[in-house]
């Protein structure tokens, strides 16, 4: 592609398609799904997704959180191989730019341009997942998806990534990760933006459970809504009890997941306990948090 522009190579590359596929129709039937850019109108119906009543199921939304919690413990694990390597963290120890010139630190930059390519195939059209930068999503390769009306609209819009970003600097990677520096910037980096986004996921899917519980608990919630009582809110929608037995699960798989299968001796390559603070101290604090601004938002129009 030396000495080439992109908009001859890729034409170049169509022409070839339709060399393969034989037609113009299979071509052109091809081309739609490698066009860069998608009007509103061209939507595609994911008549395939669950009803609305089926993804609020309390249970369901059970079942989606236990299986975050593997891709989280798994991608814990593997960050904690690395050291801190504190120079990730901080704009202007590894020049980083986006693209209107704003400086960056490595983690936010290798975030951001994660971020541009899953955002190019609809990664954050789906309502369960919310991006650190959503001013700089790209244009869809991919038609939009229309998935089904679940979230009130007014309280969809609920983003606490920048306290997570805080939360996992401040608080996680000390915990985690070996004071110092090992010159795995990269790695560590990969690993971080991996667990950043399924922490992402898994905090704000409690705008999917205070629906289910709003639904469930309707007039209770509106009289404290109304009353703009977070702090009654919060109480009602606690359940320790549960929490308790997630503690335990998340402990429990930390020992599994992160046992050393290469020895005789009982070694761990993560603490348990420390993935069981974790979720105590903040990760279902700021899932409640989710769960609370978006109840607060709830009778909004």
């Amino acid at each position: 592609m030396h000495g080439q522009s992109l908009s001859g190579a890729t034409w170049q590359g169509r022409a070839h398609t339709t060399q393969i596929l034989g037609s113009t129709q299979h071509f052109e039937r091809y081309r739609r799904y490698i066009s860069p850019i998608y009007t509103r109108n061209e939507v595609i119906s994911r008549s395939s997704l669950k009803d609305s009543s089926d993804s609020l199921s309390l249970s369901n939304i059970r079942r989606s959180l236990i299986l975050m919690e593997d891709t989280i413990i798994f991608g814990l694990v593997e960050r904690s191989q690395f050291a801190l390597n504190d120079p990730v963290y901080h704009p202007g120890e590894i020049p980083m730019y986006t693209r209107d010139g704003q400086q960056l630190s490595l983690l936010e930059y290798l975030l951001l341009e994660t971020e541009h390519v899953h955002g190019k195939i609809r990664r954050y059209t789906n309502p369960d997942e919310n991006a650190f930068f959503p001013e700089y999503l790209p244009p869809l390769i991919l038609p939009p998806l229309v998935y089904p009306s679940v979230l009130w609209t007014p309280a969809a819009s609920v983003n606490v990534n920048d306290r997570i970003m805080t939360m996992f600097k401040e608080h996680l990677l000390p915990g985690i990760a070996a004071p110092g520096d090992d010159g795995n910037y990269g790695s560590s980096a990969m690993y971080d933006v991996m667990i950043l986004q399924a922490l992402s996921r898994r905090i704000h899917y409690g705008k999917f459970v205070a629906e289910s519980k709003f639904l469930q608990q309707t007039e209770e919630y509106s009289e404290l809504i109304r009353k703009r009582d977070a702090d009654a809110i919060m109480e009602l929608l606690t359940d320790r009890a549960v929490e308790l037995k997630v503690i335990e699960r998340v402990k429990m798989k930390t020992s599994i997941f992160g046992r050393d299968l290469n020895t005789d001796e009982q070694m761990l390559r993560l603490d348990p306990d420390a993935v069981g603070e974790l979720y105590d101290k903040w990760v279902m604090p700021l899932t409640k948090d989710v769960e609370v601004e978006y109840l607060l938002r709830r009778l909004d129009q």
